[in-house]
């Protein structure tokens, strides 16, 4: 909440007489601490991403096709996105039975997207691409790199999801009670969507 004084002019008068105005701009402490982890997490990768255009115009710089299980991963993390879109509208008009299994899909897709680059991984070793060794070259370590915290990321989103499925069967998320599964739902496609930016900033870059 935030309270200005205001100055207006008496009519008819050179005088001014002041009023308070409030504005009501509150949010709540746990959104407002996810919107911080998110930009730092924001600034965190682009810091990796900008290294990567450096290191890339130093030289010695691997050239490889990236593995097409990518391209699967990446439709998976985006209908994961649609599901966890679906968990938030059932809340909001109370269907529960629709939000349980919303969130349940949500997390299989999770989980099938990490096997997806668990795969992706397995087909860069199988060409001859690896993350540290004698063997190594930096344009597959920054690979691996980038694919491996987005990872780490992407479990807390499963833990998350997890404890708010928890709290679903608890009855502590409805359509009254929405702060759970709105976080949630903003940290998922927050993950989706810096999957999608990693990716297309691969193809984009990955071969210059």
């Amino acid at each position: 909440m935030i309270k200005l004084e205001i100055a207006e002019k008496v009519e008819g008068k050179k005088k001014f007489q002041f009023r308070e105005v409030s504005y009501n701009l509150s949010m709540h402490p746990l959104k407002f601490a996810l919107w911080l982890f998110i930009v730092a997490i924001i600034m965190f990768f682009a810091a990796f991403t900008s290294a990567y255009i450096v290191r890339q115009a130093e030289g010695n710089w691997l050239i490889f096709e990236l593995p097409k299980v990518l391209w699967l991963s990446s439709l998976v993390i985006l209908i994961s996105s649609a599901t966890m879109h679906w968990a938030y509208l059932s809340a909001k008009k109370d269907k529960i039975t629709n939000l349980k299994i919303a969130i349940i899909t949500t997390f299989l897709l999770g989980m099938l997207f990490l096997y997806l680059q668990f795969e992706a991984w397995k087909a860069l070793v199988a060409d001859g691409v690896f993350f540290a060794g004698k063997d190594a070259n930096p344009s597959g370590s920054f690979l691996y790199v980038l694919t491996g915290l987005h990872g780490l990321h992407l479990i807390s989103g499963l833990i998350y999801l997890g404890i708010v499925l928890w709290a679903t069967f608890a009855g502590l998320v409805h359509q009254k009670r929405l702060l759970r599964i709105e976080m949630c739902a903003v940290y998922w496609h927050f993950l989706g969507l810096l999957w999608i930016y990693l990716f297309v900033f691969l193809l984009i870059n990955h071969a210059n």
